[in-house]
């Protein structure tokens, strides 16, 4: 097909706003698929993604478009993650893009995600068409969504299209819209190979599978490719392009997006954002905006049942296959034994990764408490990074710790401002901005520890607005603060996974949080359990789980009081015994205990 009918877009929208609603009326309207075919939220084809309502993986489908002027144009629709977890996934599919739709809730108006990814879309240089949709919902203010767009993103609103993704209203147009306003893509297929890598997946049986958009010259079958940054060289099997079943070709020429199999055994030797060139001309430059993925956020995984080990690892090594972001290396721990220490890029996807353990593999887990990684100079000038508390060294030798920071941006009604600066100042953060973006909605910009963020802070958010706060964050920078390893000891026994590292100031209280969660958790033994949060030999708070006592004087009905003195101190003496040879069993409540160490009102 010529390049001036090809249109390469995307779809930018906060969660929850009908991105992926809006694809599946685009692709019945384009009759890519038949009625029988069709199902709902057809390219989010994880059942996590259906029941949650978002995407996590980008998917592409090449819709063929009959316009009203009588031209065929090929639409490459590529479908976005939406969460600030996959922000450089969505970068390098903007970068595929020529355009965007930009979609917004009629009834909620501009949020803080649609925002980072517009902004995104505007340093990319792509054509945005403003969308509103669910204008069919009864409080729908279609005036004020466009008001927003305007004031908040400098966009002209005045002829955005009105749409409904539910019952197709507006679909049609929005079609001719795309055709219209999106400019087709540039390049040359005589121009030596250049192809983004934006996306890549693992197949059992045919390998990696690799989403490229390409920007300049042809990759045709049995070419030899080079991948820039994983300096590999593998022959090109086969092509295709998704209709949105697999459809073999013989090519990819400029402006084009597909799929190319190569036999790759690995997913970690494709890297997201890399750049395909001729095996016979490695030096064809990188097309820019090409970063590294690295892990933001840890925790340790272990299974339930030690004998479980061999299917944890097992299950690891399936999921990362389909995951290049997500790490995982061997992690043994005293309290809880053989596990994993896992690296993800952000809360959200943590929490996928989990559930996915446990619903595809079965897996019976237990998670510790999340942490970031840190930076140590030590007292040497050796400069160390740590992600797991339990390697934090001895505070001699340590000059000072540095801490990741974020940029916090938070949308929220006016009504609910007192309190989410209330929660970030007591998180430690520093205000940055505070402004009204509209005469009932406010922006508040700040700069937060990550460390603060990867607890409950979300949750505390959304609960105190009632959710309608959004929010959204980057990584800043590394900064050095006052932290220190709070350890959980049980009858004198450090417990090394359940140990935070924290600020020295909020220590005291969280250590007294902590304690009092982990008794309440603790089951009770024959003899008296010691629950201590400490720093370094400092004991900061203490709760004694109290021992189930056992009334040995119920048979003396009167006697000598000897007697009873006699059986009381068999007694002790017994508990005494018990307690040194005694274990203590950490259930997995103590674990969740750590991960929510505010108290209760009714605690």
């Amino acid at each position: 097909m010529k390049l001036e009918n090809v249109r390469n877009f995307s779809i930018i929208a906060h969660i929850d706003h009908g991105k992926s609603t809006l694809a599946d009326r685009l692709i019945e309207s384009t009759a890519t698929l038949s009625k029988r075919e069709m199902c709902d939220q057809f390219l989010d084809n994880m059942d996590l993604e259906k029941e949650r309502g978002i995407t996590i993986k980008a998917q592409t489908v090449r819709l063929k478009y009959k316009a009203k002027n009588g031209k065929e144009y090929c639409l490459n629709l590529i479908d976005t993650p939406g969460h600030v977890d996959f922000s450089y996934e969505v970068s390098r599919s903007l970068a595929s893009c020529d355009g965007a739709l930009l979609v917004v809730d009629a009834s909620q108006g501009v949020e803080a995600q649609t925002l980072a990814n517009v902004y995104m879309a505007i340093d990319h240089n792509l054509e945005i068409i403003p969308v509103i949709n669910k204008i069919d919902l009864p409080h729908a203010d279609i005036e004020r969504a466009k008001q927003q767009i305007e004031e908040i993103i400098g966009i002209d609103a005045s002829e955005a299209n009105l749409v409904s993704a539910k019952s197709g209203e507006g679909i049609s147009e929005l079609l001719e819209d795309v055709v219209k306003r999106i400019p087709p893509p540039a390049g040359d297929t005589e121009n030596p190979l250049q192809a983004l890598i934006f996306d890549s997946w693992f197949d059992p049986y045919q390998g990696v599978i690799v989403i490229v958009r390409v920007f300049e010259g042809q990759i045709k079958l049995k070419d030899k490719i080079h991948l820039k940054y994983s300096n590999m060289i593998y022959e090109v099997l086969r092509l295709g392009v998704n209709t949105p079943f697999f459809a073999d070709v013989n090519s990819l020429s400029a402006g084009e997006v597909g799929m190319v199999i190569c036999g790759i055994k690995n997913v970690r030797d494709v890297s997201i954002g890399d750049t395909i060139v001729s095996a016979s001309k490695p030096e064809t430059p990188f097309l820019p905006g090409f970063k590294e993925m690295k892990p933001m956020v840890f925790c340790g995984v272990f299974p339930v049942e030690n004998t479980e080990y061999d299917n944890l690892r097992d299950s690891l090594q399936k999921l990362a296959l389909n995951d290049s972001s997500f790490t995982y290396e061997p992690e043994t721990s005293q309290a809880i034994g053989h596990g994993f220490r896992c690296g993800f890029l952000g809360l959200l996807h943590m929490n996928i990764v989990q559930e996915r353990l446990e619903r595809e593999f079965e897996m019976n887990l237990i998670s510790t408490a999340p942490s970031c990684k840190y930076e140590i100079l030590l007292s040497d000038g050796k400069l160390t990074t740590i992600d797991n508390p339990s390697l934090m060294p001895n505070p001699s030798f340590i000059e000072h710790v540095r801490e990741p920071i974020v940029e916090i941006s938070i949308h929220t009604p006016n009504e609910f401002v007192g309190n989410i600066i209330k929660l970030c100042e007591d998180r430690r953060g520093q205000q940055i901005e505070l402004k009204y973006i509209t005469t009932d909605r406010v922006q508040l910009v700040y700069e937060l520890p990550l460390v603060e963020m990867v607890f409950d802070f979300y949750d505390k958010l959304k609960s105190i607005s009632r959710g309608y706060a959004s929010m959204d964050y980057e990584f800043k920078e590394y900064r050095i603060s006052d932290l220190v390893k709070l350890d959980v000891l049980l009858n004198g026994d450090p417990v090394d996974a359940l140990s935070i590292i924290c600020h020295r100031s909020s220590a005291p209280y969280k250590g007294r949080e902590l304690v009092q969660k982990l008794r309440r958790a603790i089951s009770r033994q024959q003899f008296d359990i010691a629950v201590q949060a400490a720093i370094g030999s400092k004991v900061v708070a203490r709760e004694t789980v109290k021992a189930l006592r056992k009334n040995v004087l119920a048979k003396c009905y009167g006697g000598d009081i000897s007697r009873k003195r006699k059986l009381l101190e068999k007694q002790k003496a017994g508990k005494k015994r018990m307690k040194m040879v005694g274990n203590v069993e950490v259930p997995q409540e103590a674990f969740l205990a750590v991960l929510s160490t505010d108290s209760d009102e009714n605690d």
